[in-house]
Parts: C-alpha cells; structure tokens; sequence
C-alpha cells in the first residue's frame, strides 16, 4: 500500500511502495512469445534513490537522532548523507525584498500545522514500523543519470505533424511515432519494451505523449475529457537559470495549456507550486481564472528522511521541507461562484499534508492518486501534465516523459512462471 498512515491532517505514503506496484507482473517484450511461453517478473524501483537517512542540512543539532559537528567557523552540511565542510562567510544584513517578506508571512501560517501534522503522522508511522531510520550497510550517495528526451522532443519539431491518427497502441517492439501522437499500453500488465534504442517499462493501461508545449494538438485529437489534470510545471527561478539543469517555462506561457478544452465538467486540477508566493498567486489568481477553474485548497508535501526527520530545517531561510499544491475544480463558466460540485460526495478538504520520504532524483514527484481518489469520481480519467513517469490508468504528457520508466532505475527479480509449468 502507498498510504501508511492517514488521519484528519493528511497522509504518510510510501512511494517506492506505490512504484513498485505497478510491475509485480512484468512481460518482457510484447507477444512476440506464445501467449503459454510469456515469462512474468518482477520489477521494482531501486531502493537506493529512496535511501534518505539524514537531513540535507544540520544547522544545530535538534534530537538524539541527528548528530551535528559544528564549530564557531565551520558548518557540517549533509549532501546525500555525505559531509561537506562549508566555511562560514561574513554576514552581511540586509533588508529583505517583497517576495522574501510574502514568504515569511505564508511560512508562518502554515508552520505550526506543517510542525504538528507531520510529527503526528510520522509517530504513527512509526508505530507500525515504518520510518525507522536504520541505515543499510554500505549506503553510498547516487547520482542520477542524464536524461536526453527533452533534447529529443526539440530534434522532433523539425518532423510534420501527422493528425489523422491520435492514439497508437503497442502490440511489439517496433518504431513509433512518440512525439505527434498518443501512445499506449493497453494491456492489463506492464511490459519492458525497446522505444528509440532505449529499454523502458510501461505500466498496464497508460498512455503518453512525449513532447512539449508546442505539441499539445494530439491531447485535443483523443477526443477525452479528464476527470483529474495534475501539473507539475517547470517553474522559473534563479537556481535553475544559473544552474541549467533542466529547462524552465515561464509562468504566462501555462496558459497555452488546453486545459480548460480537455477537463470534463468539475474536473479536480492540481498544481504543483514552488514556495514563491508570487508563483502561488498567479495558479490562484491568474492561471486557473484563465482555464475557469476555481480554487479552493491548498495542501503541502512535506519531506521528513527515513528517520522522520525534516529534509531540511523547518524554519531555513533558504529551503523549506514543504512543497505547495494548489487544487481546484473547472467549471465552464468562468465566473461560478459556488465550490459545491456533484462529482464527488465528498467535500475537497484545505490544508493536508502529504508526508513521505522524497527521491534523491531531481522533480520525482510523490503519486497523487491514492490520496485524490475519494474527490474525484469513479474509474476516472486522469492525466499528468510536464509529467516525468508513468502510472496505470493515467494518460502522462512531457518532454521527459518516460524519463523515470528507463529500466536502468529498476532491478529485476525473475519469477520464471510459465503458463505451461501452470498446466
């Protein structure tokens, strides 16, 4: 299960949990076998790129678990449970900007809620034996491998848009057209399948396209009308533009995203946000006015290691332990004013937590389904904006999207059942 533990203020899950869930009956290759020669196996996401045991900064030391080495000139900073020894440099004061001040204010808001909610459903966890916090023999740091599929998408511009066919399904190992049109999965089990030279696992029932934000038509030519839209756009800041690892879009250019042509009535949109607050105000006041979704609540991800602890200080100046999400509900007329919606009996509650121990791989996002199920409708149909992994019964759209399916991030256990040894 990916819910460990929920109550009244949100939910501890488990993600690798939740991954691995969706491969414990893989075939490798797709009927290129007699159906009673397929073999089925077993694979699950490596469990190092969870194995967070310490927090990525230890400014002061703050239990009995945490063991901090701090000087009057040195700081001991944790950098995927490797030390670095960090010189203190001359403080400088200085006022803070506008958008430093907004985000004390928001931080105090939530502070307590963050602080108690997560420290009750961490103890709980705990009682059941999760988040113990005993580190395996020989935990090393890892670093991720690069990702070339944005680049792809960009080679693929220069190719003619085809729309006389949306959706492609996968019956063998074949050249496909991933960047103009649809694809999918339409078994009930997940399959290894070859796609552009590379090996990836494609969980049962999913469907993608891999392209960007110049390349949308083929979400409009499937003809479907989502229940559920989840976007984790790659949102502009400073960091990212002096660091150059991954590509940004800047905020006004979301609303060239048909989201408000693709949602069914009262689909439930969900939106990932940085902790700017000016970032928050335009989703709330901006952004979801333009695709006449009305917002009505705000939850937060918070991300404790594998001994509960938060991933960074809760009170830093620089990182938070917490990412926002911003939910609303479309309607097609702009200006609807009521938040009662029929979908779901169930009122979309504001101020949850979502507590879990996050990837050490940049943007690798915690599953929102488990969670969201009770507020949206039965068998619904649900898609993932700027998505990075698949998930069964999802519809996934990105320019790196099949970047967390490469089977270099999985380990195999082979299970060897024949349906002829089953006979």
């Amino acid at each position: 299960m990916s819910v460990i533990v929920s109550d009244s203020r949100g939910w501890l899950v488990d993600s690798q949990s939740f991954i691995n869930e969706n491969y414990s009956g893989c075939h490798d290759g797709l009927m290129q076998q007699s159906p009673k020669n397929i073999s089925t196996e077993m694979y699950r996401f490596k469990k190092k790129y969870f194995d967070i045991f310490t927090p990525h900064i230890v400014s002061k030391p703050k239990s009995e678990n945490v063991e901090t080495k701090t000087s009057e000139d040195n700081l001991t900073v944790l950098i995927g449970g490797v030390e670095a020894q960090k010189k203190k440099g001359r403080k400088r004061k200085r006022d803070l900007n506008q958008g430093e001040l907004d985000a004390q204010v928001y931080h105090e808001k939530i502070r307590l809620l963050v602080q108690e909610g997560a420290g009750s459903l961490v103890e709980a966890g705990k009682s059941l034996g999760y988040l113990t916090g005993a580190v395996p023999e020989g935990a090393t740091q890892t670093i991720p491998q690069d990702c070339h599929l944005a680049a792809m998408c960009d080679m693929a511009k220069s190719l003619p848009v085809d729309g006389s066919v949306a959706l492609q399904s996968i019956c063998r190992d074949e050249e496909l057209d991933l960047f103009s049109r649809i694809t999918e999965n339409s078994f009930d089990h997940s399959c290894a399948v070859t796609l552009m030279g590379e090996r990836y696992l494609l969980p049962a029932r999913c469907r993608f396209l891999l392209s960007d934000i110049t390349r949308t038509q083929p979400l409009l030519n499937c003809g479907e009308k989502f229940d559920l839209i989840v976007l984790d756009p790659p949102w502009e800041n400073k960091s990212v533009k002096r660091s150059s690892r991954y590509s940004f879009l800047p905020s006004t250019q979301l609303k060239q995203l048909p989201v408000n042509l693709i949602s069914s009535p009262e689909c439930l949109v969900v939106t990932w946000v940085t902790n700017r607050p000016r970032h928050q105000r335009f989703v709330k006041e901006e952004l979801y006015p333009h695709w006449g979704v009305k917002p009505l609540a705000e939850w937060l991800w918070v991300k404790v290691t594998q001994a509960g602890d938060f991933v960074f200080p809760l009170d830093s100046p620089h990182k938070k332990p917490y990412e926002v999400l911003v939910l609303g509900r479309y309607h097609c007329d702009k200006n609807v004013t009521t938040s009662t919606f029929s979908k779901s009996e169930t009122p979309l509650p504001d101020q949850r937590l979502i507590v879990s121990v996050p990837s050490t791989l940049h943007s690798q996002k915690p599953s929102l389904s488990a969670v969201l199920k009770p507020y949206i409708s039965p068998n619904p149909k649900c898609l993932e904006m700027f998505a990075r992994s698949l998930h069964s019964d999802w519809t996934s759209w990105g320019n790196e999207v099949l970047k967390f399916q490469h089977i270099s991030y999985f380990t195999k256990d082979t299970t060897d059942e024949l349906h002829s040894t089953k006979q």
